[in-house]
């Protein structure tokens, strides 16, 4: 699963403010529109990104006009948020892939909407997110990223990771590690748990890096 986009036309009921709240435990790169949605997508800005969402409680935006640019081209999905005043008149999209919520909607429940249409079938929340300083772990894909950058970590790097951000400020020792990460049947010594940690940390870099602590005589620890 890529990491996504998102652009977000503001107004009174998604200010900037609640748009980096709603959308920051997303693996999402999010970016405001400047201009209007129409002008936006009339100069082709729109049409690039997995998701635009569109506060649209003023009823300014002519939901019709927006809904033909996006068939035009790309497979960018619309959000739309809408004053309950309008549900009796308004025409929701058929063209495009297309979700909508009242202006009085929670939190959860806009955020339930916008990952539906991000990843059908592959829903995420946010407790499949873990977020420690440059650090962002999805649990749900088996993502890592540091300052947004994905990294590439074979499978048993990335579980020792997790095994370890999962359990902060414990020690493990090898041995425990071993068992718990590559499972009771690993026969293989414990110089394989310090050979993950070396990769990890330079994987990770050093920013990361230092939470992964080595205990002398004791083991690993992750401290937060």
């Amino acid at each position: 699963m890529h990491s996504k986009t998102i652009l977000v036309s503001c107004g009174r009921t998604i200010t900037l403010e609640r748009a980096s709240a709603l959308f920051s435990s997303m693996d999402a790169d999010v970016r405001a529109l400047k201009v209007s949605p129409a002008q936006a997508l009339s100069s082709g800005h729109g049409l690039g990104v997995d998701l635009l969402v569109i506060d649209d409680t003023d009823g300014g935006c002519d939901i019709s006009a927006i809904e033909a640019e996006l068939a035009s081209g790309g497979d960018s999905a619309l959000f739309l948020m809408l004053d309950e005043s309008r549900m009796k008149s308004v025409r929701l999209p058929v063209r495009v892939t297309s979700d909508f919520a009242c202006s009085g909607a929670s939190d959860d429940e806009v955020k339930l909407r916008c990952r539906r249409l991000l990843w059908p079938g592959e829903m995420t929340s946010d407790a499949d997110f873990i977020h420690m300083g440059a650090l962002t772990v999805n649990l749900a894909t088996y993502q890592v990223k540091v300052n947004g950058e994905p990294i590439d970590l074979t499978f048993m790097e990335y579980a020792l990771l997790s095994f370890l951000v999962t359990h902060p400020g414990r020690i493990y020792s090898r041995e425990v590690l071993l068992s718990q990460v590559w499972g009771f049947d690993y026969y293989g010594g414990s110089r394989t748990v310090d050979v993950h940690v070396r990769r990890l940390r330079a994987k990770l870099g050093p920013e990361v890096a230092q939470h992964i602590e080595t205990v002398r005589g004791a083991g690993y620890l992750w401290q937060s």
